[in-house]
């Protein structure tokens, strides 16, 4: 009997492919019509659970608020199902009768899906309507710190599938996580696809395992507000960012940078409606607990409110807070406010005009979040243009919050937990990823140009004057003697 942790995790793993592969060949076969009506049943089942889920997910973790993971939820459930529905994924999904191309949509296989603490239902949910509308099998690799409602919410969508006729091991959840597990599963010959959420280091071993992935890093994501933005709707709409779910997403606004010319007029607006400047003893003993020694981001402080970091930090803030802030001095390593914090933490960057900005968020975006999203609040169209143009980013945002535009709550973005960050960002998609980023696509072409190939009765070479061609070369060499 096997008994180290390991070694049970890399059999389990093992097991579940071979379940998987077995699975998703046999509902390959299924037809887009019957897929369909598993993946709207699955929808519905993950919607009905949407508030159960969200309040053990934060039971579990200790992250975030549940009934912002509720909305998260209905987002991966019933706002995605109404995106995807009608979707053409199996079968002819395109044809071009003029210039007769066919495009079929052919499945990916078996899909490896790593799932981080920070939103552990709603990616589940997600990942799960996305896999089956592309008429693949997923396999789910916990954080260990999330296990039970992952578990959880896979059991739920698989007992309904199933009774819906999917095959067992269609859906299925490591249930011992280790990080050899893990290691097998992305590694396996028989998975074709990783898509990974989660952390750098994760994301970097996704792409890193030989297997084709679809992985997605962090977000460092700037507000730019604009001299010519509603100041108070700006404000309202970061602070709606920023709190929800206590900044899990990693969407969420990181720093505000704002034009000097308003900047005092942002600032008290920002207060008025719940930031709080830290200085001083302040501000350092927040900075304390913002890392670990060795560097990184300190797990403890992920999800946390405005309260909870205090008591952390030890210091005392008024009440009705929501948003601690710093008027960080820099950029880079040794300014912990302008790094990436999945919790109600702000840096607050003041520059001269659109253009200093412009430089300021290319900065804080170098500093571990190319690729990812950039919001600006501003009625001037010819700066926001060119920030769209100038910026390296793959979702430039305007005038809605960063948290829910991004993720197509409140824009019309692809309804997506999975944010694709672009080759400069290190992924292989800039895309919300959708079930079209889970298929192969079969190019049937008919001729349409012969190359006058008929004018010399098929494939013949046509009579050949040898006699002429040996004139011409002999004249040529003439010349050159």
């Amino acid at each position: 009997m096997i008994k180290d942790k390991d070694l049970i995790s890399i059999q389990e793993v093992r097991d579940l492919i071979r379940k998987a592969k077995d699975a998703q060949q046999e509902f390959s076969k299924f037809g887009a019509e019957m897929i369909d009506e598993i993946v709207k049943e699955v929808s519905n089942a993950a919607s009905k659970a949407a508030e159960n889920l969200a309040k053990m997910a934060v039971e579990e973790t200790g992250f975030g608020k549940w009934r912002d993971k509720l909305l998260k939820n209905k987002l991966a459930s019933d706002k995605l199902y109404e995106y995807i529905k009608d979707m053409k994924t199996i079968g002819i999904i395109r044809e071009d009768k003029e210039k007769k191309i066919v495009e079929i949509g052919t499945p990916v296989g078996v899909i490896a899906a790593l799932i981080p603490s920070t939103n552990p239902t709603s990616t589940v949910i997600y990942k799960t309507l996305i896999a089956l509308k592309s008429g693949n099998a997923i396999i789910f690799s916990p954080h260990p710190n999330a296990r039970k409602c992952i578990i959880k919410t896979v059991e739920i969508l698989n007992k309904v599938a199933t009774e819906m006729g999917a095959p067992e091991g269609l859906i299925s959840c490591l249930s011992t996580p280790t990080i050899q597990g893990t290691n097998e599963l992305m590694k396996h010959d028989d998975v074709a696809l990783i898509l990974a959420t989660g952390g750098s280091a994760m994301v970097k071993a996704a792409y890193s395992s030989g297997t084709p992935a679809l992985g997605v890093g962090p977000g460092n994501v700037p507000a730019y507000i604009e001299r010519s933005a509603d100041i108070r709707l700006a404000i309202k709409r970061i602070l709606a960012s920023k709190t929800f779910d206590n900044g899990t997403i990693c969407a969420s606004e990181q720093s505000i940078v704002t034009d000097r010319c308003i900047s005092d007029e942002v600032k008290k607006e920002l207060v008025r409606q719940g930031g709080y400047f830290l200085k001083g003893e302040q501000l350092e003993k927040v900075i304390k607990i913002m890392e670990k020694p060795g560097g990184g981001m300190n797990p403890r402080i992920v999800g946390k409110s405005a309260q909870d970091l205090a008591n952390m930090a030890n210091i005392q803030i008024p009440q009705g807070v929501k948003v601690l802030v710093c008027e960080e001095k820099g950029i880079g390593k040794e300014y912990p406010f302008s790094k990436e914090k999945l919790t109600v933490l702000l840096g607050f960057y003041t520059v001269a005009d659109w253009k200093e900005a412009c430089e300021t968020c290319f900065e804080l975006l170098k500093n571990d979040g190319l690729g990812h999203t950039l919001v600006i609040h501003s009625n001037n169209e010819k700066i926001i243009r060119e920030f769209a143009l100038r910026k390296p980013v793959s979702r430039l945002l305007v005038n809605t919050p960063s948290s829910q535009g991004a993720t197509g709550l409140t824009t019309n973005l692809a309804p997506s937990l999975t944010l694709g960050c672009g080759a400069v960002g290190g992924s292989a998609t800039s895309d919300n990823v959708t079930p079209m980023n889970l298929i192969n696509i079969r190019r049937m072409a008919y001729g349409v140009d012969d190359l006058e190939i008929d004018k010399n009765e098929g494939n013949v070479i046509p009579d050949i004057d040898l006699e002429a061609i040996t004139k011409l070369v002999i004249e040529q060499l003439k010349n050159i003697i």
